[in-house]
Formats: structure tokens, sequence, C-alpha cells
């Protein structure tokens, strides 16, 4: 207890002091103890006062890394990206740009919520990849960019999927099924939701074709046909072949050879 009162108090103190040396100093003993709320706290103080100095740089970059640290990615993507802003050549700038990135990576959100922070994240890794392309954290931000751009797919596929089952509630929802789904797998072709994507095409064209006025079945029911080979041409062992052949079997039915 006599330690914990004696830590607070010099952290007050270290508060209270007008001088940001001393404050800096502080800050980087609390980091490497693990004191993150109380390294950021110090620091977002000094930043400003020690801009010009010698440790201007590892202020800056040590405030970043303290809310990355404590887990508040949003406080922290925005003070690298200060960072690196500011220092675009500096000591830390690989870092402060990566971990930029990959702080809206960590903060990226469900796929059924909005996915701003998914595009920054995107973005920054993009960023740090096209400045740092030797780094030792390349395959790490690849990685984390291909899991972004899924999540972003799946997002699409399931606004595809509620459009499919709207089905003509108020409208043709099989159409813009068919859009979304075709704008996803153009967005993101190497996706690991593209057969999905490509399926609910084909299921929705069927859909389209067998509620549509006679006139054009035959039309649509060809659409449908060119969707099955496209389709299995990608994946002739997909699991979903059986339901493919079933639904080629019936638009032959309505098309003359």
């Amino acid at each position: 207890m006599l330690l914990m009162l004696t830590g607070c108090g010099e952290y007050q103190k270290a508060l209270k002091s007008p001088d940001p040396n001393y404050k800096f100093e502080f800050a980087k003993r609390a980091f490497e103890q693990k004191k993150y709320v109380q390294s950021y706290t110090l620091l977002r103080d000094v930043v400003t006062q020690l801009k010009g100095s010698d440790k201007a740089e590892e202020s800056m970059y040590l405030l970043g890394l303290s809310y990355y640290e404590n887990r508040e990615y949003p406080d922290a993507a925005a003070y690298f990206k200060a960072y690196y802003q500011r220092y675009p050549k500096g000591k830390y700038t690989e870092l402060a740009r990566y971990y930029a990135g990959y702080a809206y990576y960590l903060d990226s959100p469900d796929p059924q919520l909005d996915q701003s922070e998914t595009i920054k994240a995107i973005e920054e890794l993009q960023g740090f990849l096209e400045y740092f392309p030797r780094s030792d954290k390349v395959t790490l931000a690849q990685n984390a960019i291909f899991e972004l751009q899924d999540k972003l797919t799946l997002k699409e596929l399931q606004n595809a999927q509620l459009y499919y089952n709207l089905g003509t509630y108020l409208g043709n929802n099989y159409q813009s099924a068919i859009i979304t789904a075709k704008n996803a797998i153009k967005e993101y072709p190497y996706s690991k939701y593209k057969e999905e994507l490509e399926m609910l095409v084909l299921k929705a064209r069927y859909q389209e074709a067998n509620v549509s006025v006679d006139e054009k079945k035959a039309e649509r029911f060809r659409d449908v046909i060119d969707e099955y080979y496209g389709f299995i041409n990608n994946y002739p062992d997909s699991p979903r072949r059986a339901e493919a052949d079933n639904i080629l079997k019936i638009a032959r039915k309505y098309v003359k050879d």
C-alpha cells in the first residue's frame, strides 16, 4: 500500500511539474511499467512543448504507442498519423505508418456495422506497403489487408443476400442482388467469398427468370444458362454443383436449341 501511495504521489508530482523533460522521462518509465494511461496523459502535455527538441519525435511516437498498448486504437491511429505527417523521414516513420493501419485494423467492426474504420485500415496499410515494401512487417500488413477486404466482401454478400430474400417485394430485388454481388466480385476478385457471390448471382438470375412474364422467360433463362456455365467453369468441384445442375435442368426447359 505504501509503495502504491508513493507511486501515485510521484505521478501527481509529474503531472504538476512545469518541466517537460521531467514529464517525458516519467512517461517513459510509466510506459515500461505498462502504466499506459499515465504515459499518454503526461505525453499529451509535453509533445507540443518538446517540439523542435531532441525528444520531439520519440515523445509523439511514444504517445501513439501508449494509446495502442492500452487498446485505444482510434486515438493511437490518430497520433501515429500525426507523427508520420510531421516526420515523413523520421526515426519511427516506418513503424508509425504500420501501427496507424494496424490500429484501424484492430478497431474494425463486425461486417454488419459501418465499415469506415475498415476502409481507413486498408488505406493506411496500403500506404505503408507503398512506402516500405521491404519492411519485415510486409506480410503482416498484407494478411491484414486480405482479411479486411474479406470483411467488406462479406458485407456486400450479406447485402446481396438480403435483396435476394426480398424477392419481388416492392420491385425486382433479384436484379439488385445481381448488381450488388457482381460489383463485389469486381471489387474483390480474390475474396474467399467469391464462389458464394457467383452462386448467388446464378440463383438470382434463375428466380428473376422464373417470375418473368412468358415473353421474357426464354431470354432470361438463356442468361441463367450462361451464368451456370460461367460458375461451373470456375468451380467444377463446387459443393453447390448439384444445386447449380438442377437450375440448368429447369432452365433448359424454357430455351429452344
